[in-house]
């Protein structure tokens, strides 16, 4: 297990760009409006050699009784309880706050080693002053930095090295399953989450979008790993106005860029939207296995054949995703939630199954019996040979004379025989069309 150092601090001190200066990557939203970083954000980094698991979270504003605020509050303190070291970030221009001194109570009683930065230090000659008020705050460790200009990084990376030596951290475990809940604003993903995690990890609320950053929770569930990663929900491009929604968009994506399996969250009062359509266009476009989940089933007035009347509603909205298992669930009572998690383990192995190319080319001579490739401008279209070249997603080349004239109705025509004979439930099937005697 990797420590974790946890950055924290009131609103609007730079814990963002400073995340992001450490982990390489514009990985945090970065905004001057107070509030912008809600859940706790996870990366892994290193520095010399020594690795560590980074944390950012919302500005801490322990007064504050907005209910956004309260959660927020939250969502620091269970990074403060996990992390083994903690980077509390102030700003040196503004200097020592009450604030400030509020959040140095909390991190004092919790008997951990943290480290103070002074962010906002361009110039220290000048701003010596400034830095030496913020020792009133207690701390053993002072380093006066700028995030935005990567200065006195190195330092602060050596002392957060030096107290990881003191730890006595367990062996890193192996990662699990990585399952990215997608879906649109409000569809009950992070309700999802909690309720599979066991624990609040992840803000609900009924306010659509509280979730902005992509966020892991591990759990264990009858002895296998699962990391879910709750997106930020994917809004209408009319509706993507501010710089802060078009970035959750893009992570949103690499999320399902990084993810084995892609749970696409539905709302049974709302049905399916042209949101949605465009979500699962994504995942299905990054070649990704998908369990469509309907979500606020216990919501849903019922009659005996609902269930039967929502899957073919499904279906006929959804054709491209005539693979994937349909999945009624509450995230609110937990109605059927465990059973994703079973069902996500079954469609990963789909996912990275492989055929032998004896047993595919037997399945292909008798699709190609039952339904020749038809001739076209006058030429016999004749498919010699296929083999499986990968896995995750299973990808099939075919070899044949002429592969330009072969119509993409005839592929899928294929590919529902491939699916017949082999299952593939839930992934999806690339199938290459290669002219024979060419590498």
């Amino acid at each position: 297990m990797k420590p974790i150092v946890a950055i924290v601090g009131r609103p609007n001190v730079g814990k963002s760009t400073l995340f992001n200066k450490l982990v390489g990557d514009r990985i945090a939203i970065v905004d001057d409006q107070p509030g912008v970083t809600r859940d706790r954000l996870y990366r892994e980094t290193d520095w010399l050699g020594t690795e560590f698991v980074l944390v950012d979270t919302g500005g801490l504003e322990p007064r504050n009784k907005d209910f956004m605020m309260t959660k927020i509050k939250q969502q620091a303190e269970v990074a403060i309880n996990e992390a083994d070291v903690i980077l509390f970030v102030v700003d040196g221009k503004a200097g020592v706050t009450a604030l400030d001194e509020e959040v140095a109570y909390i991190l004092r009683k919790k008997n951990k080693p943290v480290i103070l930065c002074v962010n906002k230090v361009d110039d220290f000659q000048r701003q010596s002053d400034d830095v030496y008020d913020f020792w009133s705050l207690g701390f053993e460790y002072l380093l006066p930095i700028s995030a935005e200009h990567k200065l006195n990084l190195g330092d602060m990376l050596d002392t957060i090295v030096q107290n990881i030596n003191k730890l006595e951290i367990p062996e890193e475990e192996e990662e699990g399953l990585k399952l990215a809940i997608i879906g649109k604003p409000n569809a009950g993903k992070s309700s999802l989450v909690n309720r599979l995690s066991g624990q609040e990890r992840t803000i609900v609320s009924d306010i659509a979008g509280t979730t902005r950053d992509a966020i892991d929770t591990t759990f264990e569930y009858n002895y296998n790993k699962y990391v879910l990663i709750d997106t930020a929900g994917i809004r209408r491009k009319s509706k993507v106005e501010e710089s802060l929604e078009y970035y959750s968009v893009l992570r949103a994506i690499k999320t399902i860029k990084r993810s084995d399996v892609c749970l696409l969250m539905l709302d049974a009062q709302e049905g399916i939207t042209e949101q949605d359509k465009k979500i699962a266009g994504i995942a299905y476009d990054e070649k990704k296995p998908i369990i469509v989940v309907m979500n606020k089933w216990d919501a849903l007035k019922k009659e005996t054949n609902t269930m039967k009347d929502m899957k073919a509603v499904i279906l006929s909205e959804l054709p491209f995703l005539n693979y994937a298992p349909v999945e009624f669930v509450s995230a609110l009572t937990g109605q059927r939630t465990l059973k994703l998690l079973d069902l996500a383990d079954t469609v990963y192995d789909e996912y990275t199954k492989r055929i032998s190319t004896g047993i595919l080319n037997t399945v292909l001579k008798e699709t190609l019996i039952l339904n020749a490739p038809p001739t076209r401008k006058g030429r016999l279209v004749k498919i010699n040979y296929a083999t499986q070249i990968s896995t995750a997603p299973p990808r099939f080349v075919l070899f044949c004379n002429y592969p330009e004239l072969i119509h993409f109705s005839y592929l899928r025509y294929l590919e529902n025989k491939f699916r017949d004979a082999f299952g593939f439930e839930g992934s999806p099937i690339d199938i290459i069309l290669q002219k024979k005697g060419e590498s």
